[in-house]
């Protein structure tokens, strides 16, 4: 069977339906984004160095109990392929969110255009990268913030199969409201699937007008076996 490249999966993804699921949720799922050969082939990069600019141990800081690495430019193909197609799609909600939340920044429409503004600002760190988990690890729950300039949105691809390569490990979104006690969503991903959440904080309608909520994000204990994800963050790092 031929693989349907990568672009088109991108350009099939349901906008409308995006949307919706981000407004209400803070978080909204595509269902096999990635091929299992290409998350095979994402993953195995994990056992080498020459992709990658820096390696981080979550205990040595305090983050959790696991490790990542974080790509280098030039970005995999894969990754590449992503980061430049996902934007477009997530750009006119990231402005749409900011209107509600009057913050005044704006995106463009091209993801080339954005990264010439943040590295004018002196973001010049390529932020995607790729998580390894094993048996007893976990991520606390945390925001993806690199610098001033911060894009709203960000996704997360799970590289391994659930079930055969690992037992726990689900995706942990709570969201903290103004005076009222704190919502958690978990969810549950196949391989391949991806999930689009808000990094720091996203807008809600409220009876009288639109606040602020803040997000964060998390992984809950692995059980058992290793779980490798990639992450595509669209803002580069001081």
């Amino acid at each position: 069977m031929t693989l349907i490249p990568l672009t088109e999966r991108i350009n099939a993804i349901d906008a409308g339906n995006l949307e919706d699921q981000l407004n209400a949720w803070g978080c909204a799922t595509v269902s096999s984004l990635l091929a299992p050969e290409e998350c095979d082939a994402v993953a195995k990069l994990y056992a080498t160095d020459a992709p990658f600019r820096s390696h981080i141990r979550m205990a040595r800081h305090g983050f959790g109990k696991g490790e990542y690495k974080y790509f280098a430019y030039p970005l995999p193909e894969t990754v590449l392929a992503l980061r430049e197609g996902l934007y477009p799609l997530l750009a006119p909600i990231a402005n749409d969110w900011n209107e509600r939340m009057k913050i005044d920044t704006r995106f463009p429409n091209r993801h080339a255009d954005y990264l010439s503004r943040c590295h004018d600002s002196g973001q010049v760190r390529p932020t995607p990268l790729l998580l390894q988990y094993s048996e007893g690890d976990y991520n606390c729950l945390h925001q993806d913030v690199y610098g001033e300039l911060l894009f709203p949105l960000q996704v997360a691809v799970l590289l391994s199969e659930p079930r055969r390569d690992f037992i726990g490990g689900e995706f942990v979104l709570t969201e903290q409201r103004p005076r009222m006690q704190s919502r958690a969503e978990v969810l549950s991903l196949a391989q391949g699937d991806a999930v689009v959440f808000a990094v720091r904080n996203r807008p809600v309608r409220g009876t009288k007008s639109t606040y602020r909520v803040n997000m964060r994000h998390g992984v809950s204990r692995l059980h058992s076996g290793t779980r490798h994800t990639l992450g595509i963050i669209f803002h580069d790092a001081e």
